[in-house]
């Protein structure tokens, strides 16, 4: 019998995938458990139209992440921190403080996908690695300013 899987099913195979099994082992096990479907014609169309959807949204995504690394490759973010003289900082800049400075110019990034190469304890210009998805990493320039 041919089933389309609901979940991942170990030793069998992943979400979305067509797999032929033996009729016992879908209409006692998987079927009832709800770990698959009966691959019926409207079944199998359901999912190509899936799979055809997933594929757009992926493409999309790294377009948008594509066009993002371009725009921080080219930017600086100015970080202002309070200091204590000769350059010194009270305390660090943080990957947050980054993310809300990006913010500030319109470009919304979550902090935990920036990556500070070095902690920022001195005023000067530094540079963070932006991780934007599909292995796509953008360098982005951090300019660190006393308040």
């Amino acid at each position: 019998m041919k089933v389309i899987l609901l979940q991942d099913v170990k030793g069998k195979g992943k979400k979305g995938q067509m797999l032929e099994v033996s009729d016992g082992y879908a209409r006692n096990f998987m079927l009832p458990k709800k770990l698959a479907i009966e691959a019926t014609p409207d079944a199998i169309n359901t999912m190509r139209m899936n799979d055809k959807a997933t594929q757009e949204r992926i493409a999309r995504e790294k377009a948008e992440a594509m066009a993002t690394s371009k725009k921080l490759r080219e930017m600086t973010v100015v970080v202002k921190a309070k200091g204590g003289g000769a350059g010194r900082l009270f305390g660090s800049v943080t990957n947050a403080e980054v993310a809300d400075a990006l913010a500030k110019q319109g470009i919304k990034l979550d902090k935990r996908k920036i990556v500070l190469n070095e902690t920022i304890k001195n005023v000067g210009t530094y540079t963070a690695t932006c991780k934007l998805g599909y292995e796509i990493n953008a360098p982005l320039t951090v300019k660190v300013e006393e308040a």
